[in-house]
């Protein structure tokens, strides 16, 4: 600030002690070095005078002397030297009173006081920032006393506190935190010693509890004004001071400084009781001991810790407890029950503690007796539900509970117990009940148990019914079961059941019913021998099953107590199956022309096992290994044990009648076979009964439903029965209404593209073993395909083996040689590559814009447009039409190909056999063999006389055979072929593997050569990929092996429109160009 003779004053302070100190000095020079300050500008203009000189500054730095301002105003201010004092804080964690050192300065600017807080106390001693009056010096060694050999503020306890006290007061340097915001300019306001007064403990009262405080007491023989008023603060010395309005004297207390500091710990406590909730805190006070101590309520008081009346409701329920979130997926959620006291007072509801104390605690004050006594509701109504058995859980349990407060019983027996005895004992005397939805207790008593077993049409299934009798009613318990565990699969897991008691019980609710209680060891024992067969078709109040299924729950019929309706027929295949001891052995019928292989005896023996127990099943032999012959020798046995009194129909495609002909007359001559054929068989359906064999096609079997549904068959026989994979066929639908004492169905392929085509063939032969379709679908298709759920596809597996046997070459026929496969790439070049990639473009924008306007389920025609399409760029650009491409610049990579490896494969004497999925493209490799001279044949559907095309190939009189995949893809036998070449890959690699096998199968003496051509990077590409997820989704089902996902899916999509990439250099053979005949 400026003085008297113009020159500058700079008054410094800092909160490090020393003065003057390196950074005043730092802070001065950054100061003027921002500001840029220059007071001398002004002042020259008026006279060249010299600088102001710097009359004090920080030796450690010096300043440059700035000019003096023109004109600087100040406010009159009074000189107050720096000063010690003593203020009392609060310390910021506890809260308790602390003592800290401070000094009083005059700001630099003048008029404005400053309270400097002191860290460094010691330094006061040494070096000063300002002089020291008299009697400072001891104080602060008082001080530092005190504190010991820590830093910061002090405490003031025990005797030295109250010395240290009465020497601030008495010297008047003793401030409070007040004095932070009261200073004036005379220095801040200084706490007063007060009068000696007399103190006590009191409750302090909010708005709904007490509070344990200090508060000045009426002394004998004397009137205090501020008697009653509540301390501000109690300092813990010997003897203890008060602080209150700015003042500060001796607190005189019934026990002296002893007496003083246990109260004062009470207080310290911030000890509160809430109306309604003062019995923990008070039965913990008498336990400590420490109750005598407290000061005793006034009336008022009393009625506000009472609170309203208080009335007690017991609330019933039950809730979830998920399962550790590291248990496994679809692990079981267990459920607690639990029962709750809730405590009403006036507005307020909360649960009752456990720990409240029916007994008040001995020795207590006579007030806190009469406090706890109105809380006898709550504690009676404990004590009466402790006495039921309930009580907290126990930790585990607590942890893992959404309700709090809840009480709990040991066992679920306990709970009906409570339930049907102690309950409405309660209620009678006047309890007040309320029960959740959730709760589970209020059930019924179960009269009795019954199961019936009816034989369904033909025996070929039965209904199995399972219940319990309530006040006389029947509730069927397996539809219940069912859904229940359909619905949580996880909650009936083993390791779930095995924690159930035997005399655990179940709670179970019966739709539009009552609720039951059934003992677990009941229902465990049904779920243990019915197992999973809740997948099976579940038809109103009865499970349908098969008789293998129906045997495994004879097991129930000695056991579960119950009463047993058809028991007779269950006893009888109990027997059965307990006799059952494998497959017997059969022998080939007598009359039978033919040698059959052991593999083929297994076979024979199955069939007839099937027929023994009323079964049916899928011959799912590989290609070639004589289903047909064993097929016959099945229907030989039959006759020659007389049971062939009906006809046996055979159902095949036509490309196969011609087949079943000749095997019935050169194996079974002594079968009386009729074709039905043409229009003559409308005068042959009514004797059809004069035959043993009827053979017809699928197409025919349609057409004649209703002659065919008028008589009755032995057996029923479906050869390549994957023409019913659709069951909304009409082959299908009609397959199912024949009448038939026994079914069979046969085919290489049962499986091709999805689990329904399974489901439809199981459908025809055992109706309800896999269920409805909608529930299969669910539970097998959805499960299996898209999420690889191999647990379920294993329980496919399990259900369906009885009923399928499938033998493969390479296991029953190792005399068989060896088959290869190859795949041939071909690389797209000059036009066929740019047409490719102008149909892939104008394809993919078709079908996104479809997709986008109708969906993608509703796209299905323009999808197969644009696959077909693509697929005919890679045979062969001609098969777009004339009018997309100009067929004399048509250049086909793979034709070239194919005719390059047919000059190679002639020349080593190859007989081959080329399919291909078009006849048209079939067409134009004739033209091109018919240029070079090459002996071919050629099967399509248009072809009249199959027979003879197979003779001319089968007797040398072609070397290349082309077949239509479709037409010749079965039923045929072409042994002299030792090379295959499929032209172009089709989605099913089943109908591949099928066509593949006309030429390995039973009869090939020669090495088989297998050869796949594929355009490179194309969508022949994406099919061959694709087509291996389908053969591994069909080995998982029928081979038991597992790997998911056959469908064509969003991603399929996506690859297969994707642009080809860049073109690699193309061998001279696969350049395009086709080779020069001959």
């Amino acid at each position: 600030m400026p003085g008297k003779d113009g020159a500058l004053n700079i008054d410094d302070a800092c909160t490090c002690g020393r003065a003057p100190c390196e950074h005043v000095a730092a802070v001065l020079i950054e100061l003027l070095r921002l500001a840029q300050l220059n007071w001398g500008t002004s002042r020259r203009k008026k006279s060249a005078g010299p600088d102001l000189p710097v009359r004090r500054i920080a030796p450690a730095a010096r300043a440059t002397r700035p000019k003096r301002p023109e004109k600087i105003s100040q406010p009159a201010a009074v000189a107050v030297p720096p000063r010690l004092f003593f203020a009392l804080l609060a310390d910021p964690s506890s809260g308790a009173p602390v003592l800290a050192a401070c000094y009083v300065r005059m700001a630099a600017k003048g008029g404005q006081l400053s309270l400097i807080r002191v860290d460094d106390v010691a330094a006061l001693l040494s070096t000063p920032p300002f002089p020291l009056e008299a009697g400072d010096r001891r104080m602060i060694d008082q001080y530092l006393s005190l504190r010991g050999a820590g830093g910061g503020p002090v405490t003031l306890s025990g005797s030295k506190g109250a010395a240290l006290l009465e020497a601030l007061l008495e010297a008047g340097k003793l401030v409070d935190k007040g004095a932070l915001r009261a200073l004036s300019s005379t220095g801040p306001e200084r706490v007063l010693k007060g009068p000696p007064r007399t103190g006590e403990l009191a409750w302090r009262a909010d708005i709904n509890s007490l509070t344990l405080a200090w508060r000045f007491a009426q002394a004998p023989g004397a009137r205090d004004p501020d008697a009653s008023h509540y301390i501000e603060q109690v300092l813990p010395t010997d003897p203890p001071w008060y602080v209150h309005q700015d003042a500060c004297g001796v607190l005189m207390v019934a026990g002296g400084a002893h007496g003083a500091a246990a109260l004062s710990a009470l207080v310290h406590e911030r000890i509160t009781i809430g109306g309604g909730d003062a019995g923990p805190v008070l039965r913990q006070l008498c336990r400590d001991g420490r109750a005598h101590a407290l000061p005793v309520p006034d009336a008022a008081q009393l009625s506000l810790l009472k609170g309203p009346p208080v009335s007690t409701e017991l609330l019933l329920g039950c809730a979830a407890r998920p399962a550790s979130p590291h248990a496994a997926q679809g692990t079981s959620m267990d459920f607690y029950d639990y029962a709750m006291l809730v405590v009403t007072r006036g507005a307020q509801q909360m649960s009752a503690s456990s720990e409240q104390s029916p007994v008040p605690p001995e020795n207590a004050p006579a007030w806190i007796e009469e406090l706890l006594s109105c809380n006898a509701p709550v504690s009676q109504a404990l004590a009466r539900l402790g006495q039921a058995g309930f009580a907290a859980p126990d930790d585990a349990l607590a942890n893992s509970m959404s309700v709090r407060g809840a009480l709990v019983l040991p066992s679920s027996a306990h709970w009906l117990a409570f339930a049907h005895t102690i309950l409405p004992e309660l209620q009678q005397c006047g309890w007040k009940v309320r029960k959740m939805g959730s709760y589970r207790y209020d059930v019924l008593a179960v009269d009795d148990w019954y199961s019936s077993f009816e034989a369904g049409s033909g025996q070929a299934w039965f209904d199995l019914e399972i219940g319990i009798i309530v006040g006389g009613q029947r509730i069927a318990l397996l539809p219940i079961l069912v859904k229940l565990i359909q619905r949580s699969p996880g909650a009936f897991t083993p390791a779930f059941l095995a924690r159930q008691a035997d005399d655990e019980l179940m709670m179970l609710a019966v739709p539009d019913g009552p609720r039951v209680a059934l003992p677990w060891g009941r229902i465990k024992l049904i779920l243990g021998v019915l197992d999973e067969l809740y997948f099976s078709a579940c038809s109103g109040a009865v499970l349908r099953l098969s008789p293998l299924d129906a045997a495994r729950v004879a097991q129930l019929a000695g056991h579960a107590g119950m009463r047993w309706h058809g028991g007779e027929r269950l006893s009888a295949l109990e027997r059965e199956m307990h006799a059952f001891d494998g497959v017997t052995p059969v022998a080939p019928p007598a009359t039978l022309q033919a040698s059959l292989r052991h593999y083929q005896r297994e076979g024979l023996s199955w069939m007839q096992f099937l027929r023994q127990y009323n079964l049916a099943g899928i011959l799912a032999d590989d290609m070639g290994l004589g289903k047909t012959v064993q097929t016959l020798a099945h229907i030989l046995v039959e006759k020659e044990a007389g049971r062939l009194t009906l006809p046996a129909l055979v159902v095949a495609p036509t490309s196969l009648m011609g087949n079943w002909q000749d095997e019935a007359a050169r194996f079974a001559p002594g079968l009386k076979v009729l074709l039905l054929h043409g229009a003559q068989r409308h005068g042959q359906l009514g004797a059809l009964a004069g035959y043993d064999l009827v053979l017809t096609t699928y197409a025919l079997m349609s057409r004649d439903e209703d002659a065919l549904r008028r008589q009755r068959f032995h057996l029923l026989i479906l050869d390549e029965a994957q023409y019913i994979k659709n069951p909304r066929s009409r082959a299908a639908q009609t397959a199912c209404l024949l009448n038939a004492n026994h079914r069979l169905c046969l085919t290489g392929t049962p499986l091709q593209n999805h689990l329904g085509e399974l489901w439809s063939q199981f459908h025809f032969l055992l109706p309800g073993l896999l269920g409805r379709e909608p529930e299969f679908n669910r539970d097998f298709r959805q499960p299996i395909e898209q999420l690889g759920d191999t647990a379920r596809n294993a329980y496919l597996v399990r259900r369906i083996k009885p009923f399928l046997l499938r033998r493969t070459k390479d296991v029953v026929a190792k005399e068989l040689p060896p088959k290869t496969t190859m795949m041939r790439f071909v690389e797209l070049s000059g036009m066929q590559r740019d047409l490719y990639e102008t149909v892939r473009v104008a394809m993919d924008k078709k079908v996104r814009d479809a997709i986008a306007e109708r969906g993608a389920a509703r796209s299905h025609i323009v999808v197969l447009e644009a696959l077909l399409k693509l697929r005919q760029v890679c045979c062969d650009p001609r098969l777009l039409g004339p009018e997309r491409f100009d067929a004399d610049a048509a250049n086909s990579a793979k034709l070239a190909e194919l005719l390059t490896m047919l000059d190679a494969l002639l020349a080593e004497g190859r007989k081959v056999l080329v399919f291909s999925q078009f006849t048209s493209m079939l067409a134009l490799i004739e033209t091109e063999l018919a240029a070079r001279d090459i002996a071919y044949v050629v099967l399509t559907g248009h072809t009249r006389d199959r027979a003879d095309v197979v003779r001319q190939f089968q007797h040398g009189a072609a070397s290349v055979f082309l077949i239509s995949l479709k037409a010749g893809g079965v039923g045929l036998n072409l042994t002299a072929a030792d090379t295959v070449i499929h032209y172009d890959p089709w989605w099913n690699p089943a109908a591949e593997d099928q066509a593949s096998d006309r030429a390995w199968r039973i009869g090939q003496d020669k090495p088989v050569f297998v050869y796949k051509l594929i355009v490179r990077d194309t969508l022949e590409e994406k099919i061959q990929l694709l087509q291996e997820k389908k053969a591994s989704m069909a080995a998982a089902v029928l081979d038991g092996e597992f790997e998911a996902d056959g469908q064509l899916s969003a991603d399929d999509l996506r690859d297969i429109f994707a642009p080809l990439s860049a073109p690699v250099a193309a061998a001279p053979e696969s350049s395009g160009r086709l080779p020069a005949p001959g």
